[in-house]
């Protein structure tokens, strides 16, 4: 579909789904623009084809449509591999040769990408991560060398980058794709894209890209009445246009337009080498009511609420990935309590690697925002996040959606209490370790690492600036510490999604506002992480352990290096028997306020019977914890 190429470059084939249409012909700089001279014959299933001897690589067109109500459009090929930049809007005769050298990382990329793997997600917007002297775009080539450099000194395993499909409305992130087959030419060429994408994966870097299949802008140039008719939407608004956004809602229906979408999604992971898609707004596609009220939708044929077509597509989707694509991975943006995103098709879920987590973001980010003295009121939004982390593969969030819209930035978000700003960069401190320990593959927004004190703003670039004060530098060297040491320490990964990788050491201090917990790997050191959410140093804190051993300090986030007041925290713990009581063993410390310890402890063996057994025990129960707090 589309412009190709034939062999030497000397013309092209045009091919376009348009069954509605009465004629079709291709317009473009080599017939000046002229509709008589190239016209497109219609053959089997709606599609209309044609060979232009005179089109050249680079050249302009679009195709000349007179739909079946008479009315004459140009419209932009929806399979075109390039486009004009915006806010022009013609197709680009292109092609995809590029000589990849990236066959190393491809070769383990399903190992790197194993929900047993480290996974932590730098979340990029291009055009306003950094700019030019002037301002201006950096191209997908000049980025390349800064933000490698930048990621890998996180210790980041992933970029996740905002939609590249090209669109129209620079506003909308790319959300609003009209090419879902070219990357947008803001920042450059096809090939531009590609020698980003394979210096990254020679740097060792993973690529997850944000796709867009459950909606489409409106603008004339694109796919919105294609051939004169609702093609690639739906008919009637109550199912084809989407409140929210004012958008179009594609007809999954119709098996041309699944075909569309199935085709978009497996170029970017063949042709462009992406690692993984992150599928956006997919709980809009799930339900047919989504941000409607009684009236303002149709019901299925069984009379539900379920989008029937979409959960089909979707699994199709992720059916059609795995087999095609072995080791890319499927992240879902679903942000309700559907079940079984992540679970196997062939067990009646959807078939999805990861899904993120929005209720934990939700839940922590409310929690950070009230006054330490309150916390304890709140403490099970920090807790509760543990009775359901099992029921599905998880991705923590906190992403570009957090501080945009009057939202505010991530760091003011956090309570300052009576501290002012260094309270806030301690809370944020705080949080990425909670983040970070937690199982569960993680996700940040750029700007988030050194505490964007402004908003997003696509219009620019990063403050970058504000790592000339002591206190944000601090704090992205306190991130790069916690990317390097999830990489360092398999008990931070390795069981992300078992039971038996986390183990609550303190859960129920509500009163002081304190967690401790334990994450253990298949075989190796354990990492106990010590959380204090108030501004009160406990003295002679106890945390319980199960046995004698050794415990040394890894990191705390009250360091100076890290912007804190340098109350680091013991160096070692020692568990014994001396607490006495009711605990097995315990070890006493004093407890700095706002702050995180991490500590790495003894080695366990790998699984026995006996531990296997416990891992089903504790997934029962996790379930049935969640079955009870649904109903409740």
């Amino acid at each position: 579909m589309g412009a190709r190429l034939v062999a030497g470059g000397e013309g092209a084939h045009f091919s376009v789904w348009a069954p509605n249409a009465r004629s079709i012909s291709v317009i473009g700089e080599w017939n000046a623009w002229d509709a008589a001279r190239d016209p497109l014959h219609a053959a089997r299933g709606g599609v209309w084809t044609g060979f232009v001897p005179a089109a050249r690589r680079g050249m302009l067109y679009k195709f000349r449509i007179v739909g079946a109500d008479g009315v004459a459009h140009d419209k932009a090929d929806p399979y075109a591999l390039m486009s004009e930049a915006p806010p022009a809007t013609a197709s680009v005769v292109w092609d995809h040769a590029y000589d990849w050298g990236d066959a190393t990382w491809l070769a383990r990329r399903a190992e790197r990408q194993a929900p047993t793997a480290p996974m932590s997600i730098y979340e990029v917007h291009l055009g306003s991560w950094m700019r030019g002297p002037g301002g201006e775009h950096l191209s997908y080539r000049a980025v390349a060398p800064k933000l490698i450099a930048h990621v890998r000194a996180l210790g980041f395993t992933h970029v996740e980058l905002m939609p590249l499909t090209e669109h129209p409305f620079y506003g909308s992130w790319g959300y609003q794709a009209t090419g879902y087959f070219a990357p947008t030419r803001r920042y450059g060429e096809p090939q531009e894209l590609m020698a980003l994408i394979d210096a990254l994966h020679q740097a060792g870097i993973g690529v997850i890209l944000d796709w867009v299949p459950a909606h489409f802008p409106n603008d004339g140039h694109g796919l919105v009445h294609f051939d004169g008719t609702h093609l690639y939407e739906h008919a009637d608004p109550r199912r084809g246009v989407h409140p929210d956004w004012n958008t179009l809602i594609f007809n999954l229906a119709r098996h041309e337009v699944r075909s569309f979408l199935l085709s978009s999604a497996l170029m970017w992971l063949q042709v462009f080498h992406v690692d993984g898609l992150r599928v956006d707004a997919v709980a809009s596609m799930l339900y047919l009511d989504y941000s409607r009220k009684e009236g303002q939708w149709l019901p299925n044929h069984l009379g539900g609420r379920e989008n029937l077509e979409a959960i089909e597509f979707l699994r199709a989707l992720n059916q059609a990935i795995h087999a095609e694509v072995p080791g890319a991975i499927v992240i879902a943006e679903e942000s309700t309590a559907w079940p079984g995103v992540s679970h196997r098709v062939e067990d009646g879920g959807l078939g999805f690697d990861f899904k993120w987590d929005m209720g934990w973001m939700h839940d922590t980010l409310r929690y950070f925002g009230r006054d330490p003295v309150t916390r304890a009121q709140h403490h099970r939004d920090v807790t509760f996040r543990m009775m359901y982390a099992y029921s599905e593969r998880f991705m923590l969030p906190l992403s570009h959606d957090e501080v945009v819209h009057g939202k505010g930035s991530l760091v003011r978000k956090m309570s300052p209490g009576t501290g002012g700003g260094s309270a806030r960069l301690a809370n944020l401190r705080l949080l990425y370790a909670y983040m970070f320990g937690l199982p569960g593959k993680k996700l940040l927004f750029m700007g988030d690492e050194f505490a964007q004190v402004r908003e997003w703003n696509h219009d620019g670039q990063l403050d970058w600036g504000l790592l000339a004060e002591a206190e944000h530098a601090g704090l992205m060297k306190w991130v790069g510490r916690l990317g390097h040491l999830l990489r360092a320490e398999p008990a931070l990964y390795e069981l992300d999604h078992d039971p038996l990788g986390f183990r609550w050491a303190v859960v129920d201090d509500y009163k002081r506002s304190t967690l401790a917990f334990l994450r253990r790997p298949r075989q190796g050191a354990v990492i106990l992480v010590i959380l204090n959410f108030t501004p009160m140093t406990w003295t002679n804190y106890t945390v319980p352990f199960e046995a004698p051993g050794e415990w040394v300090r890894m990191l705390s986030s009250d360091e100076a290096q890290f912007g804190g007041a340098g109350h680091d925290g013991p160096e070692r713990l020692i568990a014994d028997h001396s607490a006495g009581g009711a605990l097995p063993c315990a070890a006493t410390l004093d407890l700095p306020p706002l702050t995180a310890l991490v500590y790495r402890g003894p080695e366990v063996k790998a699984y026995d019977a006996a531990a296997l057994e416990l891992r089903e025990s504790l997934a029962a129960e996790a379930e049935a914890a969640r079955e009870g707090a649904v109903t409740g």
